[in-house]
C-alpha cells in the first residue's frame, strides 16, 4: 500500500528539499534513516556532505531523546571529547575534556541547525523490507500524531536506532510485591528526592556506579548490586589506553591498565568487587563491555558509604533476598540494567547484518554494511567515535553507488 494522497506530498517535499543542492541533472537515490540520536544525526550530516537526499524517522518528539529526556543530571561523556565528536563539526573550544549532558545536547542542537536536519518526529517503524522487484526498501511507519501508517521507499536503509533504544528491566521473582519505588535509570534524574531512603542500585556499569555515587552524595543509604567482575579505571587511564592501543598490542596495554588500576584502587575484592581475568580493552573489543570509569564511587565504597551486594535471588515485599543468603529492606530500587533493541521486530529479511539483539554481527571493520543497500550506524558497541566512523564510511559507500 502506497502513501495516501494527503501523505505523499509531505514525504516527496522532504526528498526534494534534500536534493536541491545537486549539481547534476540526475537526482540521487534517497536514503531512509531510522533514528535521530547522535548516530542518525551523524549519518544525515555525512549524506548532506555528498548532497544525497534522505528522510530521517524518529519515534520521539525530539532529537537525541536519551540525552534530552532520559539521562540523569550529572551525566558526562566518559571519554575525552576528542573521541566523541561527530563528523564535520568539532566541539566548541570552550568545552571541557569531559563534556556534560547539557553541553552535548547544546552541541547536537547546533549540529542539527548547521546541517539543516529535519527529522520526521513521532514515527514508529513497524516494518522495513527489501523489495527485490523494485530494488528498494519499503518502510512502514506509524505516525503517532495521526495514527496512520505511512509508507516510504528508498534505495538505501540505514538503521541508526541506537544501542540504548529500549530500557531493560530483568524479571525477578517477587518484584511485583515490592511496595516502594521501582524505576529504570532512564527515569532517574538526581538523588535529591531520595535523601535518607534505603536505595538499591541494580547494575554496576558506568550508569549504575555513577547513580550510586549521586545517591550517596545526596544522603541516601545506598547499596549497589555487583554481579560480575569489572575493570575500574580512572578517566586518565582510559585516555592513556585509547592512545596506546593505536601503537602497541592490546595485551600490553591491558597489562599496564591492570597494573595502574591495582596501584590506584588496590584490592577491591574485600569490598565485593572482583577484577576479570581478561583485560579491559580486550573485553571492550571482543564483548563490547566497557570498563568502569571511576568518578569517585570507589572511594565511597571503601568508606562504606556505598554497600556492595551480590546478585538478587528474590524480593518479598520490601525485603530483597541476595544470593549470599542475606536479606535487606529497601525503599527504592533503581535498575541500571541496560537496554535491549527491537530492530528484529520490524526489520524483515535480514539474516546477515544484525543479530537478534540488534547489534552488528559482521566482523570489524565491515560491520556497518549489509546487503541490498542495508547499513547500520552506531551498532557495534564502539560509542560515539564508532558511530562517527560508521557514518563517514556509509556515506562514502552510498555515494560511490550513485
Amino acid at each position: 500500500m502506497f502513501p495516501s494522497p494527503r501523505q505523499r506530498p509531505i514525504l516527496l517535499d522532504i526528498a526534494l528539499l534534500h536534493s536541491r543542492s545537486l549539481s547534476s541533472g540526475m537526482q540521487k537515490e534517497q536514503v531512509i534513516i531510522v533514528g535521530a540520536g547522535p548516530s542518525g544525526l551523524a549519518m544525515a550530516a555525512c549524506l548532506n556532505h555528498h548532497s544525497i537526499p534522505y528522510i530521517i524517522l524518529e519515534r520521539e518528539d525530539c532529537i537525541a531523546s536519551l540525552w534530552k529526556k532520559y539521562a540523569y543530571d550529572r551525566l558526562h561523556l566518559h571519554l575525552d571529547k576528542q573521541f566523541c565528536v561527530l563528523p564535520h563539526m568539532p566541539f566548541p573550544d570552550s568545552y571541557p575534556r569531559f563534556v556534560s549532558r547539557q553541553q552535548l545536547v547544546s552541541y547536537l542542537d547546533d549540529y542539527v541547525s548547521r546541517f539543516k536536519i529535519s527529522p520526521l518526529y513521532r514515527r514508529t517503524v513497524e516494518s522495513a523490507e527489501f523489495d527485490g522487484e523494485t530494488g528498494k526498501w519499503i518502510v512502514k511507519a506509524r505516525n503517532l500524531g495521526s495514527g496512520e501508517v505511512e509508507e516510504l521507499e528508498g534505495r538505501f536503509l540505514v538503521v541508526a536506532s541506537g544501542e540504548t533504544s529500549d530500557p531493560f528491566t530483568p524479571v525477578i521473582e517477587g518484584l511485583n510485591t515490592f511496595p516502594g519505588n521501582v524505576l529504570h535509570s532512564t527515569r532517574f534524574k538526581n538523588g535529591k528526592a531520595f535523601q535518607n531512603q534505603k536505595v538499591l542500585v541494580v547494575g554496576s556499569g558506568n550508569s549504575g556506579m555513577e547513580i550510586a555515587f549521586d545517591l550517596a552524595n545526596h544522603g541516601a543509604q545506598t547499596s549497589l548490586v555487583v554481579r560480575s567482575p569489572v575493570h575500574i579505571l580512572s578517566r586518565d587511564m582510559v585516555y592513556l589506553g585509547l592512545i596506546l592501543v593505536k601503537y602497541i598490542r592490546v595485551n600490553l596495554v591491558d597489562s599496564l591498565m591492570v597494573m595502574l588500576s591495582k596501584l590506584v584502587y588496590g584490592d577491591l575484592s574485600k569490598y565485593g568487587i572482583n577484577r576479570p581475568k581478561e583485560g579491559p580493552f580486550f573485553m571492550k573489543a571482543v564483548y563490547g563491555k566497557y570498563p568502569i570509569t571511576d568518578i569517585g564511587t570507589c572511594k565511597k565504597i571503601k568508606s562504606q558509604e556505598i554497600q556492595v551486594l551480590p546478585s538478587i535471588c528474590s524480593i518479598r515485599g520490601n525485603e530483597v533476598v541476595f544470593e549470599n543468603g542475606t536479606t535487606h529492606p529497601f525503599d527504592t530500587i533503581v535498575f541500571c540494567t541496560g537496554f535491549k533493541r527491537s530492530t528484529n521486530v520490524w526489520l524483515k529479511g535480514d539474516d546477515y547484518l544484525l543479530n537478534d539483539d540488534g547489534i552488528s554481527k559482521v566482523s570489524f571493520p565491515n560491520h556497518w554494511k549489509g546487503k541490498n543497500g542495508l547499513y547500520c550506524v552506531g551498532l557495534s558497541r564502539r560509542g560515539l567515535y564508532g558511530a562517527a566512523s560508521d557514518a563517514l564510511n556509509i556515506a562514502d559507500d552510498i555515494n560511490s553507488l550513485q
